[in-house]
């Protein structure tokens, strides 16, 4: 039987920091938009900042679909679902913002996430949570951790800093979001 929390209870936070992976899900405003769910992963790069908030590392990839709803409208859902020990899923409903490089507050969180900063971060993104829920993962199955992928790390590590902001600017999907709403603003700012 799922239950609400009035907050990121100990025993939540560790579950949440026990996982190896979780999911965004934003959506725009307008009703023939289109519903973004991302799989996020990355060790260390999401942290539980207290008992209302949790932020992770946003990296510059593919699109930013995720950036675009939350400059709009700031709704957002992070969900992580066991896929060892007890079938649990945890979701944290909220509002969020993202943090990009030329905000004050960038280089104090930035410092948090330690060697999980790494090449091609855009932004922290920052959610402050206004409903968290837990729920069984009785469907959910067993699955086995192997290692991280260092893909997105080793493609992005042989780029300068300089070199990851002209290939930010050269994404359209990093201006604009599917539905054309703004994304990342550029040009991105040297870290």
């Amino acid at each position: 039987m799922g239950k609400s929390y009035a907050r990121i209870e100990p025993r939540l936070r560790e579950f949440i920091e026990d996982q190896k992976v979780f999911f965004v899900a934003t959506a725009p405003l307008a009703g023939d938009g289109h519903v973004n769910l991302s799989p996020k992963g990355r060790a260390g790069t999401l942290r539980v900042l207290d008992e209302m908030t949790v932020a992770y590392l946003d990296f510059g990839g593919s699109h930013a679909e995720t950036i675009a709803h939350l400059r709009e409208n700031g709704r957002i859902t992070l969900m992580w679902c066991a896929f060892d020990g007890p079938p649990t899923i945890v979701r944290v409903h909220g509002r969020g913002e993202p943090v990009f490089r030329d905000d004050p507050r960038f280089a104090e969180l930035v410092a948090g996430f330690g060697e999980a900063d790494g090449p091609g971060v855009r932004a922290v993104v920052v959610v402050r949570a206004e409903l968290i829920s837990d729920t069984c993962g009785f469907a959910v199955p067993f699955m086995d951790y192997r290692t991280e992928r260092t893909l997105h790390e080793d493609y992005f590590g042989r780029k300068s800093d300089e070199e990851f902001r002209e290939y930010t600017s050269k994404k359209p999907t990093n201006v604009a979001s599917i539905d054309g709403l703004p994304a990342v603003p550029l040009p991105l700012p040297p870290r």
